[in-house]
C-alpha cells in the first residue's frame, strides 16, 4: 500500500532529495560494504546476513588483547569481564524487544534456544497436546515442533495445526488464527508463530495472537528472528509467555552470532517454572560453591547453560552500541518509507512478469518485500546480481530484497529499480 499522500517520483533526483532529507542516513557510515567494480553493493541481504559494523574489529580485538594480557584472569580484570560478560547485552536488548532487563539474555543459537524454551512452556498432557503454528514456517521451526511432539509421545500430524493463507493469496488471515484457537481450545497447550514470516514477510499482530492464546488457556511464544531489531515490539507489555532470536540479520553481529530470548517476569520469577539446569543459570552468588541442587536465577538468565561465548559474542556489541543511540520507532517509520517506494518504483516495471506476496499494508511487513515470480526470476536476480545488488533468491521463483533503515538509502532502492528497468 504506497501511501497515498506521498507523492513519489521515479528519479534520481527525487531519491536524493529523500536521502538528504533522512535523519538516519549519517548510520550508513557505520557499516562495511561489500565492494562491485570498486563501488558499495547495494546490500539487500540484511534478512539473512546483516552489514559489519566497522567497530566490530575493535571489539574482537580488544578481546583478543585481553586474552593474551590476562589468560584466565580476563574473567574479571578484562575491560569488559567475561565472568559478566552477557550481562553487556540485557539494557539493549530490553530496548529492543520492550522488556524489563530481568527477562532478557544473550545464549545459545536460535533453534537450541527455541527447543529450551519449549521443554519449558510445551508441557503436554492428553487434553491439551496441540501446538498452533503458521503454515511455511522457516524449516528449523517445523523440525523444533515435529521433535518436540515426537518427544512427549505425540503424533505429529495430530498434534501440529497449521494456519496457512486461503487458497490464492499469500498472506495469512488473523481472523483464521483465532478461528483455529478457539476451535481446538480445549486441546491446545502452545501457540507458537514467526514474528515475521521469512518467506512472505508478513508481520503478524503478536498481541493480537497472545491475547487469543491465553483466552484459551494456552502458553504463547515468538521466533522473532525477522522481527527483531525490524519491528517496534512490546513483549513485556502484550503478555507473551516466551520469544527468541537471532542476531545475525538485522542485529548485525555476524555469521553465527550469539542468540537471544525473552521469558515474561512471571515465570522467571517462579520457581515451578521448569528449566533444564545449567552451572550458568544457578544462582551467581553461591555459584562457585559447587553443590548439588540447582537454585535458578529469579531472571531470564537461568535458562543459560554455560558461560558466556565471549569472542562470538564480540560483534554482537559492536552492533548493539548502533542500535542504542537510535529509536525503533525512528527505524521502522524509515523502514515503512523504503519499502513503501521501492513498491512503488517496483511497480512502474510492468515487462517484468511478478506479484509483490508481502502485505500492501506496511504496517503488517517488516523492512522486506518478497517478489514472486512467474517466469524469468532466476534470471533476474542473476542479473541484479551482476550488476551489484545483492538480494535474496528463495525456491521456487522469489526474490527478497529487503532495504534495511540503518545502512540503507532511497538511493539504493532506486539503483535496484534503475537496473531492473532494463531488463526486456
Amino acid at each position: 500500500m504506497v501511501t497515498e499522500d506521498k507523492a513519489y517520483k521515479a528519479t534520481r533526483n527525487y531519491a536524493r532529495e529523500m536521502d538528504d532529507a533522512d535523519t538516519l542516513s549519517g548510520y550508513r557510515n557505520r557499516f562495511l560494504f561489500p565492494q562491485h567494480k570498486g563501488k558499495d553493493v547495494v546490500y539487500f541481504c540484511g534478512n539473512s546476513l546483516g552489514l559489519q559494523p566497522k567497530s566490530a574489529k575493535e571489539y574482537y580485538e580488544q578481546e583478543l588483547n585481553d586474552w593474551a594480557a590476562f589468560g584466565v584472569e580476563g574473567h574479571f580484570q578484562a575491560k569488559r569481564p567475561w565472568f559478566s560478560y552477557h550481562k553487556n547485552f540485557t539494557e539493549s536488548l530490553a530496548k529492543i524487544v520492550g522488556a524489563s532487563q530481568n527477562e532478557v539474555v544473550a545464549m545459545n543459537s536460535l533453534t537450541v534456544n527455541l527447543h529450551l524454551l519449549m521443554l519449558s512452556f510445551y508441557q503436554p498432557n492428553k487434553q491439551r497436546y496441540k501446538i498452533i503454528m503458521e503454515a511455511g514456517a522457516f524449516p528449523s521451526d517445523m523440525y523444533a515442533m515435529e521433535t518436540q511432539a515426537l518427544f512427549h509421545g505425540f503424533d505429529p500430524e495430530d498434534a501440529i495445526v497449521e494456519i496457512a493463507p486461503r487458497k490464492g493469496e499469500h498472506g495469512i488471515h488473523h481472523s483464521d488464527i483465532e478461528a483455529a484457537i478457539k476451535k481446538h481450545k480445549n486441546k491446545v497447550a502452545l501457540v507458537l508463530f514467526g514474528g515475521v514470516n521469512y518467506y512472505t514477510g508478513q508481520y503478524f499482530d503478536l498481541k493480537r495472537i497472545a491475547e487469543m492464546a491465553h483466552s484459551v488457556g494456552a502458553m504463547v511464544g515468538f521466533d522473532l528472528a525477522h522481527a527483531v531489531g525490524n519491528k517496534v515490539m512490546h513483549l513485556h507489555d502484550w503478555d507473551v509467555d516466551f520469544a527468541c532470536w537471532c542476531s545475525y540479520k538485522y542485529l548485525n553481529s555476524g555469521p553465527g552470532a550469539v542468540g537471544g530470548i525473552f521469558v515474561h517476569e512471571k515465570h522467571t520469577k517462579n520457581k515451578d517454572t521448569f528449566r533444564l539446569a545449567g552451572w550458568w543459570g544457578h544462582d551467581e552468588k553461591t555459584r562457585f560453591k559447587m553443590k548439588k541442587g540447582f537454585k535458578p536465577m529469579k531472571t531470564a538468565e537461568s535458562w543459560q547453560m554455560s558461560n558466556a561465548q565471549v569472542l562470538n559474542m564480540a560483534a554482537h556489541r559492536a552492533s548493539l552500541d548502533i542500535f542504542d543511540e537510535v529509536s525503533m520507532t525512528d527505524l521502522a517509520n524509515k523502514s515503512y518509507e523504503l519499502t513503501n517506494y521501492a513498491e512503488f518504483l517496483l511497480r512502474q516495471l510492468t515487462q517484468l512478469k511478478f506479484e509483490i506476496i508481502t502485505p500492501d499494508n506496511p504496517l503488517e511487513r517488516g523492512c522486506q518485500l518478497s517478489l514472486l515470480f512467474k517466469s524469468k526470476g532466476k534470471e533476474v536476480f542473476e542479473h541484479l546480481q551482476k550488476n551489484g545488488v545483492i538480494a535474496d533468491w528463495r525456491e521456487p521463483n522469489v526474490i527478497r530484497i529487503a532495504p534495511v533503515p540503518l545502512y540503507n538509502s532511497f538511493q539504493d532502492v532506486y539503483t535496484m529499480y534503475e537496473i531492473m528497468k532494463g531488463i526486456k
